[in-house]
């Protein structure tokens, strides 16, 4: 799971990434309003942490010009007012719950639980599963039927992602986001090449999913049974 954290607090920010990496997750971390909305326009993270007063541009605007936007990423309020008109203001313009500093880091924890829970598009699970596979995505482990194998980081977020999608086509520019960051500047050739890899470890276990190439556009997981359900 991909986490933004907008945090202008530079011990807090660099405690809460370290923590919240430590966890498993990943984490893309900034600290003005500017910047923060860049990131989030990206699209790509699963829960954004955005704390209320930030410099060159406050969250709360940053969230607004999210929901205009249309993009409906769970946000986690972080701030020192916590008021109830403070709170109402926050939760009315869209943010899906709001923590008050100081807070305990299991508390967080547990808030971004429940906002995944609550979102269509997230299963906090760390077993996904499809057809004759199943991924366990706190072991990096790939099993069929009665054999397995061990990914790679970048292998494991890259087969997460289409396991999560099966069957619909993931463009190339949303899957080197996902997989490599907004700032990087990774080349085209290298989602190719991680590509071939997940696709020699799907046969390595027996699979009869495949990573189906749209293209010009990008990628797709097939299942056995839903070739023409491809969207």
């Amino acid at each position: 799971m991909r986490i933004l954290l907008a945090e202008d607090d530079e011990n807090l920010n660099q405690s809460l990434t370290g923590r919240l990496t430590a966890r498993g997750f990943e984490v893309d971390s900034c600290f003005d309003g500017d910047e923060a909305l860049y990131y989030a326009e990206q699209n790509i993270h699963d829960v954004i942490l955005l704390d209320r007063m930030l410099p060159y541009m406050d969250g709360i605007e940053v969230l607004k010009k999210l929901r205009a936007d249309n993009i409906t990423i769970p946000v986690i309020i972080i701030t020192a007012l916590g008021t109830l008109n403070d709170k109402l203001t926050g939760l009315n313009l869209g943010a899906d719950d709001y923590l008050v500093k100081p807070f305990e880091f299991e508390e967080l924890i547990a808030r971004i639980q429940c906002v995944t829970r609550r979102s269509p598009t997230i299963n906090m699970t760390n077993v996904l599963e499809l057809s004759d596979i199943s991924y366990n995505t706190d072991s990096n482990v790939l099993s069929g039927a009665s054999k397995s194998c061990s990914l790679s980081n970048r292998e494991g977020t890259l087969l997460e992602i289409f396991l999560r999608n099966p069957c619909r086509t993931i463009p190339r520019d949303t899957l080197l986001l996902k997989v490599w960051g907004p700032d990087s500047d990774v080349e085209n050739g290298n989602l190719d090449n991680y590509i071939h890899f997940l696709r020699r470890r799907l046969k390595s276990v027996d699979s009869r999913l495949e990573l189906r190439t749209v293209r010009g556009i990008g990628y797709y997981l097939e299942t056995a049974d839903a070739g023409t359900n491809k969207r």
